[in-house]
């Protein structure tokens, strides 16, 4: 009878400790998740940003040392991510490929002007940088026109704006609810153990005596769960690598290391306060109000 009843209250403790490395886990990983992604938000409007491409055209009276000129102008340009020079014919035969039909045999002429293709770094793509670029590209003579997607400039820098915001806030949000709900799970924890408490405060025990191994268990369940956490992210870090290669998360080893590091420091001290309290709690109770 007693080796049912021990190995009854073994398995409720071992599910005890289960919920609360679960709830731990859970509560980091979309901490760590949403830091991250703080972390790398400017990397990644940057890099959406990026690929907002600005097309200049130039007259058909623009010689080869005109093209040359630009192209040299363009390598040595700070605000240049990368470029590329589109010849006319290529377009023409791009154009083909697209429409399926040869637009010249019934003009006789190519229409077409060459052009470069032009990606700016995200820093640049905003109203005020474009204009001033714009600007300078206009002082060439032999450009007829700059091509590029005005409204959508302007609505993807105001939406960083309201994403930033919103996550600053949800950010905040998730902090106070990962409090709480750690907190609860090791408050139910320490809850079965109430009677213990009690009996060894009533033996003599002093309160940093009664105390000490429950936090030190604390730490460790919550060490378990930031690990879990950390191998969690890492997973989710290289799957979405893989589905966006160009922003090089997985290779970003600073920030990986940060969220790592702020994982296992908010596990660990989110355990110990709410550990400390919680027992704190119970060792000021009277013996009649456990019940």
């Amino acid at each position: 009878m007693t080796s049912k009843f021990e190995t009854y209250q073994k398995r409720r403790l071992i599910s005890s400790y289960f919920s609360v490395v679960i709830s731990i886990f859970l509560v980091l990983f979309l901490l760590g998740t949403l830091g991250l992604f703080v972390i790398n938000s400017k990397k990644i409007t940057n890099d959406f940003k990026e690929n907002i491409p600005m097309t200049v055209f130039f007259k058909n009276e623009a010689k080869d040392s005109v093209l040359s000129n630009f192209d040299t102008k363009l390598k040595n340009s700070l605000f240049i991510k990368e470029y590329a020079f589109v010849h006319k014919d290529s377009a023409a035969k791009n154009n083909v490929d697209i429409v399926g039909k040869d637009f010249m045999e019934f003009l006789g002429f190519n229409p077409l002007q060459n052009s470069f293709d032009i990606n700016l770094k995200g820093d640049y793509v905003v109203a005020d940088s474009i204009k001033i670029i714009e600007a300078d590209i206009k002082k060439n003579e032999f450009v007829s026109e700059i091509i590029y997607d005005k409204q959508l400039v302007d609505l993807v820098n105001n939406n960083i704006k309201k994403i930033s915001f919103w996550m600053l806030v949800i950010s905040g949000f998730l902090a106070v609810v990962a409090m709480l709900l750690i907190n609860s799970s090791l408050r139910l924890s320490i809850y079965s153990h109430r009677f213990t408490i009690k009996t060894m405060q009533m033996v003599g025990a002093t309160k940093s005596f009664i105390r000490k191994p429950f936090i030190w268990r604390s730490i460790k369940l919550g060490l378990a769960g930031s690990i879990l956490a950390i191998i969690a992210l890492f997973g989710l870090v290289y799957y979405v690598d893989g589905l966006f290669p160009s922003l090089q998360i997985a290779k970003d080893y600073i920030s990986l290391g940060i969220v790592s590091a702020g994982i296992l420091f908010v596990g660990i001290i989110i355990t110990t306060i709410s550990t400390f309290f919680a027992t704190q709690r119970f060792l000021n109770l009277r013996t009649d109000d456990l019940y």
